[in-house]
């Protein structure tokens, strides 16, 4: 059964701590098949993506990243790449649409994630030669998934603060 895609988005969270559990695949590759049907400017899909569940692995990336030390603890991390090859322009921008449908649809699966940023210059070429990344591509960002092992809640902004109707005043 999935879950309705309002009340998905009002309350996925980023989720840090994980359960000692694997993730199936069948649960992986609808999260991958959500990525890959997401938009794109003029549909170049200028992403790929990389799953990474061996422990020593993820243990590296977790090195590697500025902010995601809990890339070690969850039992898969997609790594996002950009394919600058694919689209010039939108190879920085479109693979975040991949990822948010690739969150939501862990959120509905019942699992949890949170993704990292990678383009810092020194992470990234780090990721790069740890997965055997082209040099012709960009490493976007990594997003963990695995069960949630926390409950978080969040808050937002009310829309009066962050919406204007004809200019910003």
């Amino acid at each position: 059964m999935t879950m309705d895609v309002i009340e998905t988005i009002r309350n996925r969270r980023s989720i840090r701590r994980y359960l000692d559990r694997p993730v199936e695949d069948d649960k992986v590759e609808q999260i991958l098949e959500a990525g890959r049907w997401a938009p794109s400017a003029d549909n170049l899909q200028p992403w790929h993506f990389i799953v990474v569940r061996d422990g020593v692995m993820r243990q590296k990336l977790a090195q590697a990243s500025g902010w995601g030390k809990f890339l070690k603890d969850s039992p898969v991390a997609i790594v996002v790449l950009g394919d600058p090859q694919r689209s010039s322009k939108y190879h920085l921008a479109d693979p975040h649409n991949a990822v948010m449908n690739m969150i939501l649809t862990a959120y509905s699966l019942g699992l949890g994630s949170c993704w990292v940023d990678v383009r810092d210059m020194s992470s990234e070429q780090e990721f790069k030669k740890l997965l055997h990344v082209p040099k012709s591509m960009r490493v976007i960002c990594a997003v963990a998934i695995g069960y949630p092992a926390e409950e978080r809640t969040g808050r937002r902004r009310p829309l009066s603060e962050i919406v204007s109707y004809e200019t910003y005043e």
